[in-house]
């Protein structure tokens, strides 16, 4: 029997819950053709969303057509062009003899070779002539908007990671080349999304970066308990199994309602359950994860300073004034300077989250091995 729950990997269908108000925003945005940053911790279910929108979208509007890029693994300029150039021409037709043509007549001039493949997941090959590219990369930055004119249509480039372009060699140049362009479109709409919340936010609420006020920020938030309860029980009993209300509830607490261990913790839930989970199955199945997850967990705590280690710490203990004297003297954090520092450092490090005066632990099973675990004594 195939298993209920889904993590790892995109969430749609009967596989995906709620987020019935950011899934209108965004289609509402896609028709509208607003450009959307969405940004949320890694592992939310941000992909899945903007899947799930995009589909919906389509379905009730023919003259959509989106693209969609994953620039997690791209690390220069020239492979941002080419993926960008290889995403929109898939997208511009299922035959391979209209997208020889759409690649000949706007990237002619870079010459560029293509190759097809059986495969449908990868069918296209693109080399560019970079030479050509990097004098003049608007035919690619263009490229969409000038198919969507062509035909008609409306067009939503959607990139995942966003945020990678901040690594790229020079990256405030090369952001100045992409606003200069993307700002001009009519017909094309970008929705940017990524899971490195401070530097997404360097990226489009910093006034002195080019994509300041590029478009409607959002911020995901997680689903809440009440979404979910629903959600696990009937999933349970799609598959004659049953979990109460209260079980279904102690699923989403212990994964603190995060999407992807909400999913992951059901599932093991539901694997152990022969017909009725109860709180022992559930309780049982959250030591599992931790547990299996405890090499990786100690291997992301070995390369944290002892500073760092003591601020998790104090902030288990439910420490809010990490700058008085006795939480310096008591954690040996150092100085006031030192925790700005630390915290700046774990959230780059993506271990913490700082909203304002709140700072969370943002990965919950972490959270709960170094309670049980590591701090245990």
């Amino acid at each position: 029997m195939e298993t209920p729950f889904v993590f790892g990997k995109l969430a749609i269908n009967q596989n995906f819950t709620n987020r019935s108000k950011e899934r209108q925003q965004l289609i509402g945005n896609f028709n509208s053709l607003i450009n959307t940053i969405l940004i949320s911790p890694r592992r939310w279910g941000k992909s899945s969303l903007v899947q799930i929108a995009a589909n919906e979208a389509m379905a009730a509007n023919n003259e959509l057509h989106f693209c969609f890029l994953d620039v997690f693994s791209v690390r220069t300029e020239e492979e941002f062009y080419q993926q960008l150039a290889i995403e929109v021409l898939k997208a511009s037709s299922s035959k391979m003899e209209t997208l020889l043509t759409n690649a000949s007549k706007f990237l002619g001039r870079f010459l560029p070779k293509l190759s097809f493949s059986p495969d449908p997941q990868n069918a296209i090959s693109l080399s560019l002539d970079w030479k050509e590219v990097i004098k003049q990369p608007d035919d690619i930055l263009n490229m969409a908007e000038n198919l969507a004119i062509e035909k008609g249509w409306k067009f939503i480039v959607c990139i995942d990671e966003f945020q990678n372009i901040s690594s790229f060699e020079n990256p405030l140049a090369f952001q100045k080349k992409l606003r200069s362009q993307w700002q001009k479109h009519q017909h094309v709409a970008y929705c940017l999304y990524g899971s490195n919340r401070h530097m997404m936010m360097d990226v489009f609420t910093n006034s002195s970066m080019p994509f300041y006020k590029f478009g409607n920020l959002l911020f995901l938030e997680k689903i809440k308990q009440k979404d979910w309860i629903p959600f696990i029980c009937h999933r349970f009993e799609e598959t004659q199994k049953y979990i109460d209300e209260t079980n279904a509830a102690l699923i989403a607490d212990l994964a603190e309602c995060h999407p992807y261990y909400v999913q992951q913790l059901a599932q093991q839930s539901w694997l152990r359950t022969t017909n009725v989970c109860s709180e022992e199955i559930v309780r049982d199945a959250h030591e599992g994860i931790v547990a299996q997850l405890s090499l990786l967990f100690q291997s992301i705590t070995d390369e944290l300073t002892n500073s760092q280690i003591n601020f998790l710490k104090a902030l288990l203990a439910g420490t809010e004034q990490f700058s008085s004297k006795e939480t310096l003297d008591e954690y040996r954090l150092g100085t006031s300077a030192n925790v700005v520092k630390i915290k700046k450092m774990l959230e780059s490090k993506e271990i913490i989250d700082i909203q304002g005066n709140n700072i969370s632990l943002l990965d919950p099973m972490y959270k709960s091995w170094l309670k049980t675990y590591y701090f245990k004594n």
